[in-house]
């Protein structure tokens, strides 16, 4: 029987392209059959260690070439693997090696003091294995690969269980929609606990064969060293790293010739920063997805990213996408296709609640579609408020806020009202002082009055969660306290 599952990659890929470079990180490249020789020792390893086909092995560390040698060799034995949030306390790891019954915590060496708080049993990832033994588990697609949890914005994470047939064909609508070359470099820049930076660029960039130049953080300066060091072709961020990127004062002098794609998602994307990426002569695709459909939803090729600039796009090659409303009025997004995840780990309840009747995932994200058939992502379902009787989508309001010069970040949240029932409050990241009224007398001419914040308060940074999204919650907290 073949074995379908993606920890046959490594042997695969590098039988067909052994001396190419796999991955670079901290400068230090690794060829594929580098890889895959170490990916089989991490493999009789864990073996060892008692791990087989359905056990949980979690990962702790930020992005480095260990990280994907402990998930191929997890994939490698059928055991599902569960990458952790690097930035989360001691309790909240322990909370969810807890839900997903890890029998197995490889961490990074810097990880070690927090591994040993946990209830598990730890080890490094910089073990030294031993040699690659014959290992004769067959994986087929519908086994579980992954485990992602939740940002747990609301109440407690969940697990998004991951087929290895999510994977597989997440990564062919990628590549549909992206013409990945074999010769691509691919600064994997994001955390690779987020599913995008997962599944949008090192799968897709590993299956072709290409470079991933792995880095341990966003950092800007970074971030433009790498593209101009090693030719990035291809790079994936959410909207506030493309944002940081654009306000640097190297902006303008940098050497961004080797960039081919820019893929963006994760958030709305302002259609000012689209613009500004593409008077720079960049192709910037943006794309509409969530960790439950692995995560491609829907996308927007770069032959469309100019026409219809500030679009999701449609759904993915091999996959449908609906808004249950009519035509041009906003609705929630509706997902199905061979990507989209079987349920969350344990919780049969919040499965089917994600489910409709008649089978699609309910993303509870709201949209349009045009006459085209293109996506346009308004908001969260959860996050919009109604103020006298009218439906109030922050998304919109945020986006109008950051057409402001003054206006770095903006993030909108309801909040009660004797009058309307509920109201627009801004919180506001500046450039530099900018006056209330000037702020209401910009958006006047942009929105309608029931749409614009009744009070606007400037903060230093907006709390995100560790895939970059604003963490509303803590905002309303905030509001409610103030």
């Amino acid at each position: 029987m073949l074995d379908e599952g993606l920890g046959t990659w490594p042997v695969r890929r590098a039988r067909m392209s052994p001396g190419r470079t796999a991955f670079v990180h901290d400068g230090r490249p690794t060829t594929y059959a580098e890889f895959a020789d170490r990916t089989g020792s991490v493999a009789a390893y864990l073996a060892g260690r008692g791990v087989s086909a359905g056990d949980r092995v979690a990962y702790l560390g930020p992005n480095h070439p260990s990280f994907a040698e402990a998930m191929f060799a997890a994939h490698r034995l059928g055991a599902i693997f569960v990458p952790l949030n690097f930035r989360l306390t001691a309790p909240e790891l322990a909370y969810v090696l807890a839900d997903c019954g890890a029998r197995l915590l490889l961490h990074a060496p810097e990880y070690a003091e927090i591994a040993a708080e946990l209830d598990v049993d730890a080890v490094p990832a910089d073990t030294a294995y031993a040699p690659a033994t014959q290992i004769d588990t067959v994986v087929r697609p519908d086994d579980i690969a992954l485990i992602l949890y939740t940002s747990g914005t609301t109440g407690r994470p969940k697990g998004a269980m991951l087929s290895h047939a999510n994977l597989v064909w997440n990564t062919y609508n990628l590549l549909v929609g992206v013409d990945v070359t074999a010769d691509e470099v691919t600064l994997v820049s994001a955390p690779l606990f987020h599913v995008a930076a997962l599944a949008q660029t090192l799968l897709p960039t590993f299956i072709k064969g290409g470079c991933s130049v792995l880095t341990r953080a966003w950092e800007v300066d970074a971030c433009y060293d790498l593209i101009e060091r090693h030719r990035v072709t291809m790079a994936f961020g959410v909207p506030t790293m493309f944002a940081s990127l654009a306000a640097s004062p190297r902006w303008d002098t940098a050497d961004l010739s080797s960039l081919r794609t820019l893929l963006c998602g994760g958030a709305s994307v302002p259609l000012a920063l689209v613009r500004t990426y593409q008077d720079r002569g960049l192709v910037f695709c943006q794309g509409y997805g969530l960790t439950e459909t692995a995560p491609g939803g829907t996308f927007l090729e770069a032959g469309e990213s100019l026409r219809k600039a500030g679009s999701a796009g449609v759904a993915v090659f091999f996959g449908d996408a609906e808004v249950d409303a009519p035509p041009g009025e906003p609705g929630e997004v509706l997902l199905k296709g061979p990507n989209v995840s079987p349920g969350y780990w344990n919780n049969p309840e919040a499965t089917a609640a994600a489910r409709t009747e008649d089978g699609w995932f309910r993303s509870g994200d709201i949209a349009t579609v045009d006459a085209d058939g293109h996506f346009h992502i308004i908001d969260r379902l959860k996050d919009m408020f109604v103020s006298g009787g009218e439906n109030v989508y922050p998304a919109e309001v945020e986006a109008a806020l950051q057409e402001h010069p003054a206006v770095a970040e903006a993030a909108v949240i309801g909040v009660p009202d004797p009058k309307w029932g509920e109201v627009g409050k801004a919180f506001l990241v500046c450039h530099h002082e900018v006056a209330e009224q000037d702020l209401r007398e910009f958006l006047l001419g942009r929105l309608a009055k029931y749409k614009i914040p009744v009070t606007f308060e400037v903060v230093d940074a907006l709390p995100r969660t560790g895939s970059g999204k604003i963490r509303k919650a803590e905002l309303r907290r905030s509001a409610e306290g103030g």
